[in-house]
């Protein structure tokens, strides 16, 4: 239940309540608190929060489901039981101080309103794993804006789709059809002759609907403008809006160059996939708490009120553009509960795309931010027209963490991307933010060419490093060269949609008939020696395995009888190094999932 009032509270803590959740007396209440809230606390009275809770939820055993619907109802479920079962003390407290807040459960965290007494004994509640800043955070703004006539009347491709081959993708009949794309950003404006049309909240025989379809997460002016009143009038599209609005440009240009057409002007990858928002940026500037927001409306979408939330209505792919640097309070003590919050959305068999970032001016080591540093992240560079890497575009490898990640995991066109703007025009910007579209996009086309691998977000990403073309460059970051596919430039290349979909349309997806009891199966590759050994606690009986190469030939098969916690060898030393798909089944239970001969 969303408690965030527009009045200014007085004094939210009172002494007499403090025995009713006080912990014992000791100090590690101090260690949760963020130092960047602390440094804030130094300058506001009152200051908005986050509360991540120790209790997190496993959704392991979400990759056994079927389907994405499924899979997709299982995580909204879990993590709606441990929401509800484990914040309802730290609700009771907000409660009875009245101080303003929202319960999440795409992660288990509340966002609250409060003095520094108010955190001193969140804190010390033992629920509590932190309390972290929520700082204001700008998107990244595109490198450069050229404006460009509006070509109504002509036919031209924009070259992004050429480069990509989506055009060819077209010519085979796959346009997105069945798939629904998402974004979050500064909003959208849905009424613009590329995007209406492509609108799910768009009926051809009823009225439009933008419940499911819309979420506003912004409720308040920016501080960062400068605004100190809550007006409004200040905002181009006002607050918590229940029709879709963009006060900046930036998410209707992303969302054009996803599926954008209107007849004339091809700006779109996939221009017959529908699309739903959210807005989580004021002019260009959110919160983490405001991202977090639309994440949960993606995983289970609701109607205008916030209510009657639908897992069944998430979308496939959400794209995602903006950037939170240490300089704006992101740092090492908040990074993990954003990055629970896309682990959960993968799980919940959702592509979480986004853009690298624009800091590749800097050298190596500049994808430095929230959310592109993050394994289940698909980071996306930036490449120009004559198909090479954008100075701008940020390189690997993630340090900032300590991983040493690889990344981007791919790169995609980002300069001078012509897309729709407001007002029903066109323009050229620059950035990652435009490279990330071009992938959501490619993403949509293919599931639309082959709908099994819908939720199969792992199978999907997979498909698009292996077909990406190859790119290579003598920028040395990390310890990878740059000559060796994949660096920390490129990723893996520059994505190629067509052979993206003609291994779609190859790949075999095998359904489980029933989930393994969690435990059952431990998969142990050995690169060195090309052994994949296989674990099975409590199978019994004729087990058959099954070993597919990433085009859907079946490569290996065995037959066992098991007689529960056996171990078996399968020799993959003969096949060549790749990503492999295996497929375990018996009379009873099925599952299967992918292994890489390194």
């Amino acid at each position: 239940m969303t408690k965030f009032l527009a009045t200014t509270f007085a004094c939210l803590l009172g002494l007499t309540l403090l025995s009713a959740w006080q912990t014992p007396s000791n100090n590690d209440w101090k260690d949760k608190i963020s130092t960047s809230l602390l440094d804030r606390l130094e300058q506001e009275e009152q200051v908005d929060f986050l509360i991540r809770l120790r209790q997190q939820a496993d959704l392991s055993a979400a990759k056994n489901f079927k389907n994405k619907e499924a899979k997709g109802r299982y995580v909204y479920q879990q993590l709606q039981q441990l929401a509800k079962s484990s914040q309802q003390n730290l609700i009771q407290l907000l409660d009875a101080q009245e101080a303003p807040h929202r319960s999440f459960f795409v992660v288990n965290a509340i966002h609250a309103k409060g003095n520094f007494a108010l955190i001193r004994l969140l804190a010390q509640q033992e629920e509590v794993a932190s309390i972290e800043n929520n700082p204001q955070v700008s998107f990244d703004r595109p490198i450069e804006e050229e404006v460009v006539a509006d070509l109504r009347g002509g036919t031209a491709i924009e070259w992004g789709i050429s480069m990509i081959k989506a055009d060819s993708v077209w010519e085979m009949g796959y346009r997105g059809q069945n798939v629904v794309v998402a974004g979050q950003d500064t909003g959208y404006d849905w009424t613009h002759p590329s995007l209406q049309s492509k609108y799910r909240g768009m009926s051809d025989d009823g009225p439009v609907d933008h419940n499911y379809n819309w979420h506003d997460a912004i409720r308040e002016i920016n501080p960062l403008h400068g605004d100190s009143s809550t007006d409004p009038s200040l905002n181009p599209c006002g607050l918590d809006v229940k029709i879709p609005c963009d006060d900046n440009n930036h998410g209707t240009h992303t969302m054009g160059t996803i599926v954008g057409e209107d007849g004339e002007n091809q700006i779109g990858v996939a221009p017959e996939a529908k699309w739903i928002a959210c807005r989580n940026m004021e002019r260009g500037y959110g919160t983490p708490a405001t991202y977090i927001e639309c994440y949960e409306f993606f995983l289970a979408p609701t109607d205008l009120e916030g209510e009657n939330a639908n897992p069944d209505m998430a979308p496939h792919v959400i794209n995602n553009s903006w950037g939170c640097p240490e300089l704006e309070g992101c740092n090492s003590s908040n990074w993990a509960t954003m990055e629970a919050v896309i682990n959960n959305l993968k799980a919940a068999g959702v592509v979480v795309v986004v853009s690298a970032g624009n800091s590749g001016r800097g050298g190596c080591e500049t994808v430095n931010t929230p959310s592109a540093i993050y394994e289940n992240s698909f980071s996306i560079g930036a490449t120009a027209s004559n198909d090479t890497i954008a100075s701008f575009s940020s390189r690997g490898p993630v340090t900032v963490d300590g991983s040493n990640r690889m990344k981007p995991n791919v790169s995609a066109p980002g300069v001078r991307v012509r897309s729709a703007v407001r007002g029903d025009g066109y323009r050229s910007f620059s950035g990652t933010s435009m490279a990330g579209p071009h992938v959501a996009g490619a993403v949509a086309l293919i599931i639309s060419a082959n709908p099994a691998l819908a939720g199969r977000v792992d199978m999907i990403e997979d498909i698009l490093e292996q077909t990406a073309v190859p790119k290579t460059t003598d920028e040395v970051c990390g310890t990878t060269p740059g000559t060796e596919v994949p660096n920390n430039t490129y990723g893996f290349g520059r994505i190629d949609v067509l052979e993206a979909v003609k291994l779609a349309l190859n790949t075999q997806v095998v359904d489980t008939e029933e989930p393994l009891v969690e435990g059952n199966l431990q998969v142990f590759p050995n690169p060195t020696e090309g052994q994949l050994y296989l674990e099975m606690a409590q199978l019994k009986g004729q087990t058959q395995f099954e070993l597919y190469a990433a085009d859907g030939r079946l490569v290996l098969q065995s037959r066992w009888v098991l007689q529960g916690k056996d171990r078996q060898t399968v020799d993959m030393s003969a096949l060549p190094k790749g990503i492999y798909f295996y497929r375990l089944h018996s009379d009873q239970h099925s599952l299967s999932g992918r292994v890489v001969r390194q």
